[in-house]
């Protein structure tokens, strides 16, 4: 099964899905170096409701949150990875500045964020609650980030680098 779908395959599949009384999850992120940070978000997210969407941010949607250093990963190699992952059962990319307008076109039953993040400041949390859905924060793993991880090979690396250049 081809887990990644554009929004009209991806919204067909949640109408068939939704007729078939399943209850769909939806998440959103950058997810650049998959940690297992990531993976325990993305097994608990799932354990939420029957079916997990993932939409992941399109290279320059990373960019313009996070710099133009970023991402690491391309899409294309990061929708691959995630896919592989047993409690993501379908992704999408997303170019727009938040995931609203797709949100607002599959109907999420429940909508996942990281615990970082206070409720009323989700995006799309008005209407999720507005259609009986339900908003659902799940705890980081502490000290487990991307940039934390780039941090840190940037530290081996620099004393490394250090090292080598001296006369």
């Amino acid at each position: 099964m081809n887990k990644l779908k554009d929004r009209k395959d991806l919204k067909n599949q949640i109408d068939t899905l939704r007729a078939q009384g399943k209850k769909i999850a939806f998440t959103n992120g950058c997810f650049d170096i998959l940690h297992v940070g990531h993976v325990r978000y993305l097994n608990e997210a799932r354990k939420t409701a029957d079916v997990l969407v993932l939409a992941l941010n399109t290279d320059a949607s990373v960019r313009a949150i996070k710099g133009e250093k970023r991402p690491v990963v391309s899409e294309r190699e990061r929708a691959e990875v995630l896919a592989a992952l047993e409690c993501v059962d379908y992704l999408t990319l997303f170019d727009e500045p938040t995931p609203l307008n797709l949100i607002r076109l599959l109907k999420p039953d429940v909508l996942i964020k990281g615990g970082d993040w206070p409720e009323e400041k989700v995006v799309g949390r008005d209407d999720v609650l507005s259609w009986g859905g339900r908003v659902v924060l799940i705890d980081e793993v502490a000290g487990k980030s991307t940039t934390n991880i780039v941090d840190k090979i940037l530290n081996l690396y620099a004393q490394d680098l250090h090292e080598q250049n001296k006369p």
